[in-house]
């Protein structure tokens, strides 16, 4: 097995067994990036130099007996929202072109902390608005399975890596469906934690009550481990959750004889593809032959998540942006005639069309005469969406349905109609809304080779759970071992 083709705690066990070292890991991934970014484009910024002092250091570490983890010396890559001190960090913005943090956001100290050396930072939707990474500022991302095809969205270039074997995992966020849906698309596992379980201290922001911070992998055990890493309390962060974290290794193997798993009626819609949908139910006759019941389940508002979705977030988002202004970080517009022309001309010139939409819609949805009939209103369907849930999971343990109604679609078949674009994160949205845990695992393909995600969603806080019913079915089929033909 070539060294790029290892999971995270493969390498990690090559790395305990000195049988390979976190610099030769490194280089292998900086050579891979060179072999195939050219046609993959997931990264925005390569830091060799950072990685590399990075595995040096861990290697010595690893000599010494006194490794910083489980995961110590293992690449990966992050997505370009994550605060990075030294490191270029745009948000896939032309706003932010050139912006170099002094300091690293919470979720980066951590991966630091824990011994992984960061290759670089990768490709997005513009402030993670999108479904595609077609509305990068910079460039779109190639999906490595058909670079033809999209990668997904947003998290597309973190994706687009780990499954191109640039890195070992990355990481991404996930405002309503940016980790799950783009690790359906790439045969990944993906996790969306629990609303708090991650902090978000550093991490630049889209919708606050929504994003969430997870990882992309090409195992669901390297999921857990990744996540671990994670999964702690941070007191910068005012919404980090106090309640410590599960081991979410631990339980892993333990099947899923006696589980109660839902398929949500809704979720099985018309217009959904019908080869995602009939990889979906029979992953659902698979884990009734491993020994669970499944039933069906009703989540009645569902058919308003979309519409929630888009007057709230996007609200979020006019408010969040409003402090790209051209004063004190980013793109500052020249020649300009007074503070209001400033503000005008920096963000007509830095925000591309999707993130003026989205802050169009979100001020509109927020003005005088309109809060209570738009903003308010979608704030109480959100509380019918969560009651769903809750009444869901007094009958069930898990749900499951399928990550997206279509497989990785073509560059610019969606781009010029955004509803249609919007669509695609009809299933992923409702758990952003409620708050809940959500998971992204390979089950199957199409006959014409592109990947399908299932997507498994839990109680608060029940990440571990979730791990356990994913492991259940990936230790029984191949999907996960597969890679593409780059």
């Amino acid at each position: 097995m070539s060294l790029v083709d290892c999971s995270m705690l493969e390498l990690a066990g090559r790395l305990e067994r000195k049988e390979a070292s976190s610099v030769e890991a490194t280089r292998a991934c900086l050579s891979r990036i060179d072999a195939v970014d050219g046609r993959v484009r997931a990264f925005l910024k390569v830091d060799a130099a950072g990685a590399l002092a990075a595995a040096e250091a861990s290697d010595r570490r690893r000599a010494a007996g006194k490794p910083a983890g489980p995961l110590d010396g293992v690449p990966v890559g992050l997505k370009d929202l994550f605060i990075t001190e030294g490191l270029e960090t745009t948000a896939g913005s032309k706003i932010l072109e050139g912006f170099v943090p002094p300091y690293d956001g919470t979720p980066v100290r951590l991966l630091k902390e824990a011994g992984l050396p960061i290759l670089g930072k990768l490709n997005l939707d513009e402030f993670a608005m999108g479904s595609s990474t077609e509305s990068s500022g910079f460039h779109p991302t190639h999906n490595p399975w058909d670079l033809a095809r999209s990668p997904g969205g947003s998290s597309g270039g973190s994706a687009a890596a780990v499954a191109a074997r640039e890195a070992f995992g990355a990481l991404g966020t996930d405002t309503g469906g940016s980790i799950r849906q783009p690790a359906a698309f790439t045969n990944l596992v993906g996790v969306k934690p629990t609303y708090g379980r991650v902090s978000r201290y550093g991490v630049i922001a889209f919708a606050s009550s929504l994003d969430q911070v997870g990882p992309l992998t090409r195992t669901v055990a390297d999921a857990a481990a990744l996540l671990q890493v994670l999964a702690v309390h941070d007191a910068k962060d005012s919404t980090s959750a106090v309640q410590p974290a599960s081991d979410y290794r631990a339980g892993l193997e333990g099947g899923v004889a006696g589980m109660t798993l839902g398929l949500p009626r809704e979720y099985f819609a018309d217009g959904m593809d019908s080869e995602v949908e009939a990889a979906v139910r029979a992953a659902a006759r698979a884990y009734e032959k491993l020994g669970a019941k499944v039933v069906e389940v009703s989540l009645p508002h569902t058919r308003y998540a979309l519409a929630t979705y888009y007057l709230i977030a996007p609200a979020e988002a006019s408010a969040n942006l409003a402090r790209y202004d051209g004063v004190r970080y980013g793109l500052r517009a020249e020649g300009v005639k007074g503070l209001g022309d400033l503000y005008v001309r920096t963000r007509t010139q830095g925000f591309g069309a999707e993130v003026k939409r989205r802050i169009l819609l979100g001020t509109y949805a927020l003005s005088a005469g309109y809060y209570d009939a738009y903003y308010l209103k979608a704030q109480k369907v959100r509380t019918l969406i969560r009651r769903d849930f809750e009444a869901a999971f007094k009958e069930v343990d898990v749900m499951v349905s399928p990550t997206s109604p279509v497989p990785a679609f073509r560059l610019g078949e969606k781009t010029g109609d955004p509803l249609s674009m919007y669509l695609m994160d009809v299933f992923t949205l409702p758990c952003n809304l409620a708050g809940l845990p959500g998971l992204s695992l390979p089950c199957g393909f199409t006959r014409a080779g592109l990947p399908i995600g299932l997507q498994l969603l839990g109680r608060p806080f029940d990440e571990a759970r979730l791990f356990q019913v994913a492991r259940a079915f990936e230790r029984e089929h191949d999907f996960s071992s597969r890679k593409p033909g780059l």
